[in-house]
């Protein structure tokens, strides 16, 4: 019993030391509350790209955002859905920026 106990001693900080290196925010990373101010905006993103666009476009458009800058990526099939999707992505409320690598493929 006494080597379980001293294993779980020299265990435990070392996974708390883990955790909360794991948590902790470096540069280029988003904190929670940014990460989840992100989530929100591609969520927002997709909603009006479903509403707005079409099935077609939402299906076939990925959107990820970090720190307020929404990246549009995938295939549609005509230059004005590409467009389309980066004007709806730059109406949401709270994008400070769209990068737009969508491919035209007809």
């Amino acid at each position: 019993m006494t080597k379980r106990k001293s294993w779980a001693v020299c265990l435990l900080p070392l996974l708390l030391l883990t955790a909360t290196a794991a948590c902790s925010v470096t540069s280029g990373q988003e904190t929670p509350g940014e990460y989840i101010d992100s989530a929100t905006i591609s969520n927002k993103v997709r909603a009006k790209l479903a509403s707005e666009a079409g099935m077609d476009v939402f299906s076939q458009v990925k959107v990820t955002t970090v720190e307020d800058r929404v990246q549009l990526s995938g295939f549609v099939r005509k230059p004005d859905d590409k467009v389309q999707a980066e004007q709806i992505a730059w109406s949401v409320e709270g994008v400070r920026g769209v990068e737009n690598d969508i491919v035209v493929q007809p």
